[in-house]
């Protein structure tokens, strides 16, 4: 490389020893006129396709000259050289899997022999054209009469080590700091097949519930990311700027206020599968920006609810796995209906020994929180250390699919109260392998009593609580024109694809996870 070249990529890339060779090659490639970055590709088959076509024309006709009648050309990321002079195999991996390329120097010619043993890099992408047959070890390889450079790497993905233990070959990941990973997630994906059977597991959940609830006759909608007031959870909103409208908004914590405002419009069936941006920390469970999907059900209460999750639950279940029986951390879970149900306030007294209706007012509950479990959070409302109880206590503890019902009311301002306890209302969350997976309601259509609780919450926190909720004037002038009741549910994509990908941390179920910045000094 020259010390042009070198001047060009400071303060953006330092290229090391290993990408000073591959730039060298790259000139070396162009000196001889060959495009690395061609306009075009020009693949036929898949590896995939390569070697099903093989295998069926193997089994119509096995008296036929191994494949010769099958002439294709692959395409991929080249992720093995075995150089064995006049004759080279090669590994080429694509989206589907990888086939081996048989290279030999009397049908390739001196040039391309040459230029792909010399000029070529682990990394690189390829398509080869030949003809499919079967080498006298027994594997499915192409005979490859031309070749064509398609991208050049000009740095290393790094290496994964493979071990047999115990007769079985174990992969060890390619990155020494984790973390790495995610920071480089195409790097990620380019070396660990294991990695891109997460997303795809991701991306068939997600249409398999958005298949399920069309199925039982609800409306797919969008509604506004940005909005003038946020609501509908107990979470501290990002805050932005509209520079024409002089207009601050904010992004989204939930889709429910807006959804809720359909069902007045006469949808009865909605829902929304969708970014939610929350302003808290980052941790196992937790990112900044995750994807919920939430539906509401015109004449549902949130019994009705409760029997539809489980159903769609064990049904995604089946679809993804063929069984409603999952492993999970060790554990087997059964997702099959029906689910435990358990008062939030019996689970409490089960799990933590605590009555929380024995201490009807803040001061004595914390009180008897520091006598039998430690300090609870300062400062918390009675509702709020109901919570912290069943958050730290009780939620460890639900392995098996289970509802929680009956909450506070304090902490479920959008909800029904019990008929017969105006301390607590209609609302369940379900739990997983020790996770919260989500939250439900029977949703409140007073107008005046939402009024009441919005004025309520606003009188409890302080303006930078994360459980404070604005009044949301338009959607109680919605309420107003009369809203059908109706049952609500909301569940987080990513904790449901850390359940069926057998994964404790949102972040490898997330392409892209939020991290701290990395110090530049």
């Amino acid at each position: 490389m020259s010390a042009d070249e070198s001047t060009q990529h400071e303060g953006v890339w330092e290229p090391t020893q290993l990408e000073q060779q591959r730039l060298i090659k790259l000139q070396q490639l162009r000196d001889e006129g060959v495009e690395p970055y061609p306009l075009r590709a020009g693949r036929t088959h898949t590896t995939a396709e390569a070697l099903r076509a093989f295998a069926e024309a193997e089994a119509a006709d096995g008296e036929k000259e191994d494949g010769q009648e099958i002439e294709l050309t692959v395409a991929g990321r080249l992720v093995s050289i075995r150089d064995m002079g006049k004759t080279v195999f090669a590994d080429v991996e694509d989206g589907d899997g990888r086939i081996q390329l048989f290279l030999r120097r009397a049908e390739i010619g001196d040039e391309e022999h040459r230029r792909f043993r010399k000029l070529l890099d682990l990394g690189d992408f390829v398509q080869a054209s030949g003809i499919v047959f079967r080498t006298r070890m027994g594997e499915i390889s192409i005979r490859v009469h031309s070749w064509e450079l398609l991208s050049k790497a000009l740095s290393p993905l790094p290496v994964a080590k493979e071990q047999e233990v115990d007769g079985e070959v174990v992969r060890y990941s390619a990155f020494a700091d984790v973390e790495e990973r995610f920071r480089q997630r195409y790097a990620d994906l380019a070396v660990n097949p294991e990695v891109r059977d997460i997303f795809r597991t991701r991306a068939r959940l997600v249409s398999i519930l958005r298949r399920f609830l069309d199925e039982h006759g609800f409306l797919e909608v969008e509604t506004p990311v940005m909005q003038p007031i946020y609501g509908g959870a107990a979470a501290r909103p990002f805050v932005t700027h509209h520079n024409q409208l002089k207009q601050d908004l904010y992004l989204r914590i939930s889709f429910e206020l807006y959804l809720k405002r359909l069902l007045v419009g006469g949808l009865e069936r909605v829902y929304e599968i969708g970014r939610d941006f929350r302003n808290e920390g980052v941790d196992a469970t937790h990112n900044p920006e995750f994807t919920q999907l939430e539906f509401y059900a015109a004449y549902w209460d949130y019994h009705d609810v409760m029997a539809f999750t489980e159903k769609m639950i064990a049904y995604a279940a089946e679809e993804l796995t063929g069984s409603t029986t999952i492993s999970y951390q060790g554990h087997t879970i059964d997702l099959s209906a029906p689910w435990q149900r358990i008062t939030l306030r019996d689970a409490i007294r089960q799990f933590v020994e605590i009555d929380y209706e024995e201490y009807p007012t803040a001061e004595g509950l914390a009180a008897a929180i520091r006598e039998a479990r430690g300090n609870p959070p300062a400062g918390a409302t009675w509702g709020k250390l109901v919570d912290h109880l069943l958050g730290e206590y009780v939620e460890p503890l639900l392995i098996q699919p289970t509802f929680i019902t009956q909450y506070p009311r304090d902490i479920s301002p959008l909800a029904k109260r019990l008929p017969d306890d105006p301390r607590h209302v209609e609302r369940f969350e379900y739990f997983i392998g020790a996770m919260e997976m989500g939250n439900a309601f029977t949703e409140l259509n007073d107008p005046l009593d939402q009024l009441a609780r919005f004025e309520e919450m606003q009188r409890l926190y302080q303006e930078d609580d994360e459980d404070a909720h604005p009044v949301d004037a338009d959607y109680l002038q919605a309420m107003r024109y009369g809203m059908p009741p109706n049952g609500g549910f909301g569940t987080g994509i990513d904790r449901l694809a850390m359940l069926f990908t057998d994964k404790t941390s949102i972040r490898e179920v997330l392409l892209f996870p939020h991290l701290r910045v990395r110090n530049s000094t």
